[in-house]
């Protein structure tokens, strides 16, 4: 009888093992607003759109902008006890170095960020594989994943705003192939005394194609948990995520933003 139990046990297992690699995701988190859970397993996935071939050299970037890695040194980044520490190799790139995260020296609010990422070959399925972030004000995310042929949750695959909103398409290229993150970032507003004024928003081209336009953030990303705003700077640094996978990362600039409108000689405010 104590051998027919394990080996029940032992079927049983291995179903739900099965069942999560065909459909990651969790089915006992937070309901979002939308209905969904957060990393819902049951959440449709977006349609796969191919971008094309990328670029064979990185994109300029624009006279106005920060550069804020060029393939030369990491003078612009700091990690957590100092300077950074990722490797700097071939092809003007950066790769994770299992160093922990880095972020930018100077800090950031409303911008506009260039990023070229690459994934590993692949090892491993769903969030572990190929698996980074780019955080704004150090707490937004936009995540960076080997989505090519990885089915995991959809608030959780590339170009997703972690936790929260999945991407309209999933243009990843495969492994080896750069991939490019425009996203343009609008910082929260608080009120004098901590209140929300108006929330976060993100806007991201993935590979020339739009996945995100203009979204409000529902407060800080975060994994397995609704999000819930509080007050912080208008400005804080932009983060890239050591995640344990090797990613590399080329050509990051960015323009910070001045929304500000001028209306018949007065100043008017966007938000």
């Amino acid at each position: 009888m104590h051998k027919l139990n394990t080996a029940a046990a032992a079927l049983v297992i291995a179903a739900t093992l099965c069942s999560q690699e065909k459909n990651p995701g969790y089915t006992d988190t937070p309901i979002l607003p939308d209905g969904f859970r957060v990393h819902d397993a049951n959440r449709p996935r977006p349609p796969v759109v191919d971008p094309g071939p990328g670029a064979e050299t990185p994109a300029r970037a624009p006279k106005d902008a920060i550069i804020l890695f060029d393939g030369s040194d990491l003078k612009a980044w700091r990690g957590r006890k100092g300077d950074a520490a990722w490797k700097l190799v071939e092809g003007g790139a950066m790769e994770v170095a299992r160093t922990g995260d880095i972020q930018t020296r100077e800090d950031f609010g409303d911008c506009q960020l260039h990023l070229e990422w690459m994934a590993p070959p692949p090892k491993g399925h769903s969030q572990g594989r190929g698996n980074s972030g780019v955080f704004f004000c150090g707490r937004y995310e936009v995540q960076v994943l080997d989505s090519f042929e990885n089915p995991t949750y959809a608030d959780g695959q590339a170009a997703a705003i972690y936790g929260q909103k999945p991407p309209l398409v999933n243009v990843t290229r495969p492994p080896g192939q750069w991939n490019v993150y425009d996203i343009v970032f609008v910082a929260p507003r608080f009120t004098d005394d901590g209140a929300l004024k108006s929330p976060a928003k993100l806007t991201v081209v993935h590979n020339g194609v739009v996945v995100q336009l203009d979204e409000e953030l529902l407060g800080p990303t975060s994994h397995k948990s609704l999000p819930k705003y509080r007050a912080h700077p208008p400005r804080g640094p932009i983060k890239l995520q050591d995640h344990g996978n090797p990613m590399r990362f080329r050509n990051i600039w960015v323009r910070p933003l001045r929304l500000e409108r001028f209306c018949l000689g007065k100043l008017c405010l966007r938000s």
